[in-house]
């Protein structure tokens, strides 16, 4: 925060303390961690006297509390009971009016507010621009949950408990032959919402008609109602349905306030947004995969695995020939690893699974998860005596609800660290000492001692911290040397950094996502780049068209053979 928010110039007659007290709460509040008295000092540039005082007076109203153990200043929960008394006033319909205004003009379609009423969805409010050819819903309607984006939107966002007693109480009726009518298959379909986002529902409730939905979370990040945008098949499909989903998303949060997205999953912009340079790499798949991930190079094959978490698929890509080939799966996958006897493992919401690729068949191993249902495996890799380590996160992101696992071969499985809230990336160093493991929403990158011999992860660090301007650290790889890439979620570009931590390269990519990164080829010297496109703008997917896509960069540094489970 400036310290020109403390100044006099222009407040107010005789609010210049009120207005000095708030700059302390605005200090607090925007910071993204908490705050030592020095600090507060220096971002409001009051006087510390001055500082002291208005301190005391927040901590007596419960504005504010002090955590004595770090000396560093929090918000108060007095703020908390003044919140729900706002969204006990909340004008929902009054809110949204202008998006749905927006909305109408932007798509011609038909855009609807939805809200939950005695387990079905309520339509509350309607637009239809002077475009729109037919399909009106009517204010007042009553609608199924399970089969309307609308209502698939707000069941997927709800707390696990709820969303169960919903489920419950739902009749899965079929009305068209799309319509999912299977509990498990309805709650990988929520699974998904969740962790993309938004709802769609092609030909699900009438046949003809595809809709997409964003949930619209109140202070607590739950669904308080859902807007959508309903149209005929032809208009409203593939990419059209998914960039409009990510329209709906910022929409949402505008109408709440942006109070209830808190996680780091909903963010929609690259911070920094900015042009790509002139890239060294080279795209060798162009594709339009939300979330491409997890890339697994196999000397055996010479060709590289590599997995899109929310089409859900897995890919396996030939660089000698240019041929994919694709293998759609009914439920999210974080990675794939292959295995000491052939083929390959899946790690997935429902845990550690085999994987017959040429089938596209998944047969569950483990669940170290099992009660937990807003939970899913992320990113993973085998260490040099074949264990494999995983990381999970909740499906929205929520802050510290990941954590790492270790499986060995006979099934058996560890919980070995946890409080990671984007679990990713993971390596070694060359000569297995040291672990290092990436937690994006935290922009670090951690560096564990490793025994080789018992399986051991102690004495976590910080090995690279990140700030939002760089972007996150997301898949990274470990080459020959012991240096690290690792690819910049919303920083557009691969880093290389040294063994102590040393930046020693940054190469520029023409999208702002790339996801993850491994050595493969003949002589493994061509690093192989994913990325995705998830809630990335229109006018982001027109500046960087090929996010989604597979890239590579020829390089003179050796990688490493993958470690196999």
């Amino acid at each position: 925060m400036s310290s020109a928010l403390a100044k006099d110039n222009g407040a107010i007659p005789g609010a210049q303390a009120l207005l000095k007290g708030l700059a302390v709460l605005d200090a607090i509040g925007e910071a993204d961690r908490p705050l030592r008295f020095t600090e507060l000092a220096l971002r409001t540039g009051l006087p510390k006297g001055t500082l002291h005082r208005i301190l005391q007076a927040l901590i007596e109203r419960r504005l504010i509390r002090l955590d004595a153990r770090t000396n560093t200043y929090w918000l108060g929960h007095r703020l908390f009971e003044l919140a729900h008394k706002v969204w006990a006033a909340f004008d929902l319909r009054g809110a949204a009016a202008p998006e749905l205004d927006s909305l109408a003009d932007e798509t011609s379609e038909t855009v609807s507010l939805g809200e939950f009423d005695s387990g079905a969805v309520l339509y509350i409010d309607e637009r239809s621009s002077i475009h729109t050819i037919g399909l009106r819903l009517g204010v007042g309607r009553r609608a199924p949950l399970h089969c309307t984006a609308l209502g698939k939107a707000l069941l997927a966002f709800l707390p696990p408990a709820p969303q169960r007693r919903q489920l419950e109480e739902i009749e899965l009726e079929a009305f068209t032959e799309h319509t999912i009518t299977e509990a498990a298959r309805l709650a990988q379909d929520l699974a998904l919402t969740r962790a993309r986002g938004y709802a769609t529902s092609e030909s699900e409730h009438v046949e003809g008609v595809h809709a997409v939905a964003a949930p619209i979370l109140d202070h607590k990040g739950e669904p308080l109602a859902s807007i959508g945008v309903l149209g005929p098949s032809h208009r409203l499909a593939g990419d059209r349905l998914h960039t409009m989903g990510r329209r709906l998303m910022e929409a949402a949060r505008r109408i709440s306030g942006n109070v209830g997205a808190t996680s780091v999953s909903m963010s929609t912009a690259p911070r920094p947004v900015r042009q790509a340079q002139e890239s060294r790499v080279a795209c060798v798949l162009p594709s339009t995969a939300y979330l491409g991930e997890g890339p697994v190079w196999s000397p055996a094959e010479q060709c590289l695995y590599w997995v899109d978490i929310l089409a859900p698929a897995v890919h396996r890509f030939v660089p000698a020939t240019g041929e994919n080939q694709s293998r759609g799966l009914p439920r999210l996958i974080g990675a794939v690893v292959l295995r000491r006897g052939g083929g390959l493992v899946a790690l997935t919401q429902d845990g550690l699974e085999s994987l017959d690729f040429d089938e596209g068949v998944l047969q569950p191993m483990v669940d170290p998860e099992a009660g937990i249902t807003d939970t899913r495996f992320n990113d993973a890799r085998c260490d040099a005596a074949g264990r494999l380590w995983a990381g999970t996160m909740a499906l929205d992101a929520s802050p510290g609800r990941g954590a790492i696992y270790r499986f060995l071969k006979d099934g058996s499985w560890a919980r070995v660290a946890n409080g990671f809230t984007v679990s990713n990336g993971l390596d070694w160093s060359p000569d297995d000492r040291v672990m290092y493991f990436a937690d994006s929403a935290a922009q670090t990158i951690f560096a564990f001692d490793f025994n080789l011999e018992t399986g051991e992860i102690t004495n976590r660090r910080p090995f690279i911290e990140t700030t939002p301007d760089e972007g996150r650290p997301d898949g990274l790889t470990v080459d020959a040397e012991g240096c690290l890439w690792c690819a910049m979620w919303d920083g557009w570009a691969i880093r290389r950094y040294s063994p102590d931590g040393g930046l020693l390269q940054t190469i520029e990519l023409p999208v702002p996502r790339p996801s993850s990164c491994v050595f493969g080829g003949p002589d493994l010297k061509t690093l192989y780049i994913t990325s995705g496109r998830i809630r990335l703008s229109e006018d982001l997917l027109t500046q960087a068209p090929l996010s989604g896509s597979l890239f590579a960069l020829q390089t003179d540094i050796k990688g490493r053979p993958p470690n196999l489970f």
